[in-house]
């Protein structure tokens, strides 16, 4: 082989050491508005039909269309994170001041109803005796874990508002160029991906964008849903700081967590005060709103996109605990596409014959 037909290893290396240094420099200037760059990317995959629709009413105008889009996006999810966040900062010390009163309660014996109720009847009677019998400090017993976890959010989180509401703003503007340059933009990272895998890429790139449409679609709706029923519920019966309450039950549906913990914290209020029907009919409806996230959100998810569950929420949860309330719609995605991909693979494997 001649000395000109080999590869310049020098300069090979300095290029994708120059290609490193760009890519490395470009992620560190871009550092303060990823967060908001990936919040509105979800945003902005998840409602472009919706986007669409609405650009189709107003006569193909598109800044109308955005500016509409946009005020939607300030008054469903904006406004409501917002005062979600904000409320449970500044009643944080009325919150730990329930929580140390905890010790001095002790729950009652379940109602003879409770046994009759399909399914989860014995069960739930026999958690509630369980707590009953432990007496006073039994409850707090069983909830010290989740009390935990939730004051040190409180804790850490009770002078975050006003960066929150940055980020928010970076979101919105980052939302409103999007909504403005959404074909190029989609057009850009499919011939990026179609770059790198001329036969899977573009592929990748639906399945990515149809995975977050079904998780905003099944995650974001069973969390509104959960924590607007269970708000009414607190609402009717009465229960004192139900706006706290509903504020926190929608971050922890948004975090896969549940309603249950308000919802448990509205009924014990109601027997401490000797509401005892009240506290056993919103104890129902308490069940019916907890128990809701298993028929609506498999529903919702599948209509968007054709994936198992079991890979779905792993990529929720995992997601979650990787990148944050966010990573609720990273893991899907990743989990979804490497699926993809590695399914593709294997099918083009040649068959052996024995």
């Amino acid at each position: 082989m001649k000395s000109q037909d080999l590869p310049d290893i020098a300069r090979v290396l300095f290029v994708v050491a120059i290609l490193c240094a760009l890519t490395v420099g470009s992620l560190y200037v871009m550092r303060p508005f990823i967060p908001g760059l990936i919040w509105a990317t979800t945003i902005v995959v998840a409602t472009w039909p919706a986007m669409l629709a609405v650009e189709r009413r107003v006569g193909k105008r598109r800044w109308l269309a955005t500016l509409i889009m946009l005020l939607i996006l300030l008054f469903v999810i904006v406004l409501p994170l917002y005062e979600a966040i904000s409320t449970l900062a500044v009643h944080a010390s009325e919150i730990m001041d329930l929580i140390r009163k905890l010790p001095e309660y002790a729950l009652p014996p379940p109602p003879g109803w409770i046994h009759e109720v399909p399914v989860l009847g014995a069960r739930a009677a026999k958690e509630w005796q369980t707590l009953s019998d432990a007496g006073p400090g039994g409850l707090l017993a069983q909830l010290q874990p989740y009390v935990s976890i939730a004051a040190h959010w409180l804790i850490t989180h009770a002078a975050s508002v006003g960066v929150f509401v940055m980020h928010m703003l970076v979101t919105v503007v980052i939302t409103g160029i999007l909504y403005t340059q959404g074909e190029q933009a989609a057009a850009f990272v499919t011939r990026f991906a179609a770059r790198i895998a001329p036969e899977r890429g573009p592929e990748a790139v639906r399945l990515a964008g149809a995975s977050i449409r079904a998780v905003a679609l099944g995650i974001v709706v069973t969390a509104v849903l959960q924590s607007a029923l269970g708000g009414i519920g607190l609402a009717v019966a009465g229960v004192p700081g139900a706006g706290v309450l509903t504020a926190l039950m929608l971050l922890l549906c948004l975090a896969q967590i549940g309603p249950s913990l308000p919802l448990i914290g509205g009924i014990v209020w109601l027997f401490m005060n000797d509401s005892h029907l009240v506290a056993i009919l919103f104890t129902v409806w308490a069940v019916l709103v907890a128990m809701l996230d298993n028929v609506v959100r498999p529903a919702l998810i599948r209509r968007g996109v054709n994936l198992s569950m079991l890979l779905i929420l792993s990529g929720v949860l995992g997601g979650m605990f990787a990148f944050g309330i966010v990573g609720l719609f990273i893991g899907p995605v990743i989990l979804a596409v490497s699926s993809a991909l590695l399914t593709a693979w294997m099918s083009k494997m040649p068959s052996t014959s024995a």
